[in-house]
């Protein structure tokens, strides 16, 4: 099931959800609108490896916006802060960003119930666009869990995206054991 506008407050009353800083023309319907924050990354090498730490190198959108190219990755990050401690939330571009050609995740769009952080974006173009920090990028939604989670993304030992961040954060794929 997913939450209502007043269920998703009634959540922040409470203290299961948490969106710094929480905007209430950002509440839609059934959802919550994030905006992009002001750093970007992209990864230094050409060719990513998957049992490698790829490297990098970090970007700031400056106030007259910066253009995105097709062919390249690009790091995002929301400008909000987030925390779900009962619900799982999922990120989804919003119809007007598509509608530009910006994807903002190329598969990792559902968070985990006790995920805390900033969400990172993996964000890709079809044609030349400027993006602007503060531009709103997307919705989260939030779903109920049905059963009791016995431990939160955010006390699992394997979770490799804990730190708090207002950077992008790249893969840690390579500290994953194959």
């Amino acid at each position: 099931m997913i939450l209502s506008d007043q269920a998703i407050r009634e959540s922040i009353d409470a203290g299961d959800i948490v969106i710094e800083p929480f905007r209430d023309e950002a509440l839609g319907t059934n959802s919550y609108d994030v905006r992009l924050g002001k750093a970007l990354a992209v990864y230094k090498d050409e060719i990513l490896d998957a049992k490698k730490h790829n490297q990098i190198t970090p970007l700031e959108i400056p106030e007259e916006g910066y253009v995105l190219l097709p062919g390249k990755t690009y790091l995002g990050v929301t400008y909000e802060y987030t925390e779900t401690h009962k619900h799982v939330p999922f990120l989804e571009g919003k119809s007007s960003v598509g509608r530009l050609g910006i994807d903002i995740h190329a598969t990792a769009g559902k968070g985990d119930v006790g995920f805390c952080n900033h969400w990172t974006l993996e964000i890709s173009v079809n044609q030349p666009v400027r993006v602007y920090e503060g531009m709103p990028i997307g919705q989260l939604i939030y779903f109920e869990v049905q059963g009791d989670v016995k431990t939160l993304y955010s006390a699992k030992g394997s979770a490799k995206y804990n730190v708090r961040s207002t950077k992008p954060m790249e893969s840690m794929m390579w500290k994953n054991k194959f």
